[in-house]
């Protein structure tokens, strides 16, 4: 006679990573937010632990689960439990005039981003996070060009390549090498115009393409950050992937951000997306330090005549609306391109040219705004 196959906690376990958080594409156990999982023959119980108090948030969650497992065979009775903490003091009325950072416009609170406290980079400084909305904005370029023109500054700079699954800091800072461990096993940077870098690229061939799930490129994100020995660093760029993932979430968790820069281009789908980056980083209570505006407008080589190809002002705009300043715009030209094939930037290769001089601008923008945040700690100017 064929005996029905007894429930086990991975099946309940996999089942439950269907499950998404409302309103995000991560699911629940990814999170961290299931803490039990208990099985009596047919009958299954459920433990899922929020972190802010989210009664409709709970709810949504605590159906989802359910007709989750209610999809899998043999399945009785179910006991699905949810904890969260107790609802927040009233605020005071005055503290309502500001941006909560818990609401998103329609009601919808937070996501459960970790609560435990990120920690210090010994030796460092200022950690800025340069990132987009979407790919294909130029973030990389910028991201390299700025640490750059902070190092040329006269500042301590290192620069990071969290974007895990397409790692373009080696060609664009034109190093092709692979690193050295020292005894400690701590990992010796790479140095180059003037910058300590790191990369998950110096660790693979040219061809190999990085499939991994999102614990993997958590844990990578966390080595390459804290195994790296940067020594004394003024400030830290990080370029990460587009969007809002999990490297973005790992980094919050793990160290402090000083502040992140947002690169867009002037056009409406690319402003969207910016703003959902914006709303992540007010999420985990990042400032945001201003908007760069990539693939600006085109400047005419023969009449100086400036064409704004994509629209105009967006970014303008949108610094506006967030109440960040725009911290320059980069024209839309070859020798951008040509720079980072060639693994000059352009701020070196041509400083007197317009991108240069705009991101010699940013620099000192960003400059300007770390050491005027008395929050954070200052960034020292080497003279």
């Amino acid at each position: 006679m064929f005996r029905r196959q007894k429930l086990t906690e991975a099946q309940v376990h996999d089942i439950l990573k269907t499950v998404t958080y409302p309103g995000y594409s991560r699911d629940i156990v990814s999170f961290g937010m299931v803490k039990n999982i208990s099985i009596e023959g047919k009958n299954v119980g459920v433990l899922i632990r929020l972190t802010e108090h989210q009664p409709q948030i709970a709810d949504e969650v605590r159906q989802s689960v359910s007709a989750a497992l209610r999809s899998l065979p043999g399945v009785g009775n179910l006991q699905v439990d949810l904890e969260m903490p107790p609802a927040p003091a009233p605020q005071a009325e005055h503290e309502h005039h500001g941006h909560d950072h818990h609401d998103h416009g329609h009601g919808r609170q937070a996501p459960p981003f970790p609560t435990q406290e990120a920690q210090p980079l010994p030796g460092v400084q200022s950690i800025v996070a340069v990132a987009s909305g979407k790919g294909g904005v130029g973030k990389s370029t910028v991201a390299t060009n700025l640490a750059v023109a902070l190092g040329l500054a006269g500042l301590r700079t290192g620069l990071l390549d969290a974007d895990i699954y397409g790692p373009n800091i080696p060609l664009l800072m034109g190093v092709d090498e692979k690193p050295e461990v020292t005894g400690d096993n701590r990992i010796v940077p790479f140095f180059n115009h003037g910058v300590k870098m790191q990369s998950l690229g110096f660790f693979l061939s040219d061809n190999t393409p990085v499939i991994w799930r999102g614990p993997m490129v958590m844990k990578a994100v966390q080595q390459l950050l804290q195994d790296t020995d940067w020594g004394e660093l003024d400030v830290l760029v990080i370029d990460l992937p587009p969007g809002t993932g999990d490297v973005q979430l790992t980094l919050v968790q793990t160290v402090p951000l000083t502040g992140a820069v947002l690169v867009t281009t002037p056009q409406n789908l690319a402003l969207l997306d910016v703003q959902k980056g914006a709303e992540m980083f007010k999420h985990v209570n990042a400032p945001l330090l201003g908007i760069v505006e990539n693939m600006s407008f085109h400047q005419c080589p023969d009449c100086g005549t400036e064409t704004e190809i994509f629209r105009r002002g967006g970014g303008q705009k949108e610094s506006e609306r967030l109440g960040i300043p725009l911290l320059g715009r980069i024209p839309l030209e070859s020798a951008v391109c040509d720079a980072g094939d060639a693994g000059v930037p352009v701020v070196v290769g041509q400083p007197d040219g317009r991108a240069g001089q705009e991101f010699r601008q940013i620099a000192a923008a960003v400059v300007d705004v770390l050491t005027n945040k008395p929050q954070r700690p200052a960034v020292k100017i080497i003279n």
